[in-house]
Parts: C-alpha cells; structure tokens; sequence
C-alpha cells in the first residue's frame, strides 16, 4: 500500500479554535425528486447527478484544481502500467481499440447498463481498462462521522457514498459481455494535517457526497466531535492522519476470434491425480541422463 502525504501550503489552525463555515460539511436540503439520468428501469437512482455535474464544475472553476489532481496522477500512472504490462499489438493500433475510465464510475446510478455502452463502441479484440473507488474507501472518516454522530445526536446518517463491492465488479463485466477479465485491488494512503483538511481536498476534487439520501446537515458540535475521533483512533506518530482509498482496476476485452480460448472439456492429456508424482518423474528423468 503506497502511503502519500498531502500538505497545505501551511499548518491550519486547530478545528476547535474556529473552522471556515465551508468546511462544516453544511449543505442545502436535497431534493427527493428522480434525476433526468435514469435510462433503463433496473437502474437505481442513489446520486444527485445534476448536483454531481454542480460540484464538479466548481472543483474546476476553482483558482488551482490541479492541487488537487494528485490522487488521479497516481492511479493514472498504475493505470499506464497496466496498459504496457497487457499490450500485444504495436501501442498505435493497442490504443485506438482502447477505452480508459479513471474514477469516475463510482457515481454512476446504472452501471450495469453503462458498462454495457462501454463493450458496445468498442471494436472486436478491443479493451477497456478501467479504475474506480471501492468500499473501503475512507473508512476513517465515515466510521469517525457515525461514532461523533451517534455520541452527539443519538443517531447516523451516511455521509459517504455507497461503493460497489469488488466481488460484483467482475459479474457485472461479464453480464456486459466483456471476456479474458482481470480485476485487482489496492490501497493508497494519503496522510492529510487533519479531517476538515481532507474534506477540503475532497471538495476539492469534486467528491463530495452527493446520494439522495445525504442528511441535509452537520451540526458544528457533531463536525468537531468527528475530527476529535478521527485524530485519536487513527493519527499517526507525526500528529497527521490518514485516509484510505481502496482502487478497484478492471480489465476486459471484447471477444475476438484471434484471442485465446480455453481448451475444450475433456481435451486435457494429463491427470491433476499424476501432479503428485512429478517429483518422482522429475528424479527419474535426471537420472536417466
């Protein structure tokens, strides 16, 4: 697990001398209403995607997003080597038959259906290469949240987004027609000066939360409690705490005949009984020479 430390320019003050209303996690009352993206009937509708598109656009407008942008180029360049580690054609050829999606999937209410766009315009022997959070990610701050929460107001809300969960990640490749699959895991640990300036970054980034089903506001009593909690369950020996982001890689191809297949059933010539006398086999074939 690669550990990155996130610095601001300067140490800020503690949270309980005064924190900046914006970093109070304050939002607006969420509006129960069915979003315009809803494509198929299957499809869940778990995100604000209009307040997604909103927060997003004001990440980008802000005075240096690119600050921001250092937990997309470490993905990216995982991503980069996975690209290099799978080609078997000339690069040119490799990346016009070649779809990346970096991070953004987590937000998308029908993932069944858009990863079935995603195998759809890509041509035979193509592949798509894919990175996305997973379910462990911040874990800090979502269980310093629900125990401050629950401390101060007798209750919880979730105030992290859901996340898929990696054992149906694969199904759902496939249930969208992609083959050869591969699907891994990983963990980056960024150590931040304290919560409220992870949350910052978070905003930052334009990942903040955005499901239907956010809780209109956190209280500043609650917002100091959690970052209490977050720093004496998980600060580190230099007084910074961390934040986890578990990294879900996918990889399939659309089938092509070219591509490899697995053999035929019953075509096998040698037993997995016989794999226990290999070593016999072996010391009898070094001796015979």
């Amino acid at each position: 697990m690669l550990q990155l430390t996130r610095l601001p320019l300067w140490w800020r003050l503690s949270p309980a001398v005064g924190v900046p209303a914006k970093n109070l996690g304050l939002r607006k009352v969420a509006s129960g209403v069915s979003s315009r993206g809803s494509t198929s009937p299957r499809a869940l509708n778990i995100f604000d995607r209009d307040l997604k598109r909103k927060q997003k656009n004001w990440a980008a407008r802000q005075p240096e997003p690119m600050k921001f942008d250092y937990l997309k180029e470490e993905v990216g360049s995982r991503i980069a080597d996975r690209v290099y580690d799978i080609t078997r054609k000339p690069l040119e050829s490799f990346f016009k038959q070649t779809l990346q999606n970096m991070l953004c999937l987590h937000w998308v209410n029908d993932l069944p259906r858009a990863l079935e766009q995603i195998h759809y315009v890509l041509k035979p022997d193509g592949v798509f290469i894919g990175a996305m959070f997973g379910g462990d990610t911040l874990y800090e701050l979502r269980c310093s949240l629900q125990l401050a929460e629950t401390e101060r107001e007798g209750g919880f809300s979730p105030h992290v987004s859901p996340f898929t969960a990696v054992s149906d990640l694969g199904h759902l490749l496939g249930r969208a027609g992609f083959t050869t699959l591969t699907v891994d895991t990983d963990e980056i640990q960024v150590n931040y000066p304290g919560m409220f300036e992870l949350m910052e970054d978070l905003q930052g980034m334009g990942e903040s939360n955005c499901a239907w089903n956010r809780k209109a506001l956190l209280h500043r009593d609650t917002m100091l409690a959690a970052a209490a909690v977050y720093g004496e369950m998980y600060r580190n020996e230099d007084g910074s705490v961390p934040a986890t982001y578990q990294i879900y890689y996918m990889i399939g191809w659309k089938y092509h005949d070219s591509q490899a297949r697995p053999a035929e059933r019953g075509s096998a010539t040698v037993s997995f009984g016989e794999l226990g006398k290999i070593n016999d086999l072996m010391s009898q074939g070094k001796k015979s020479q």
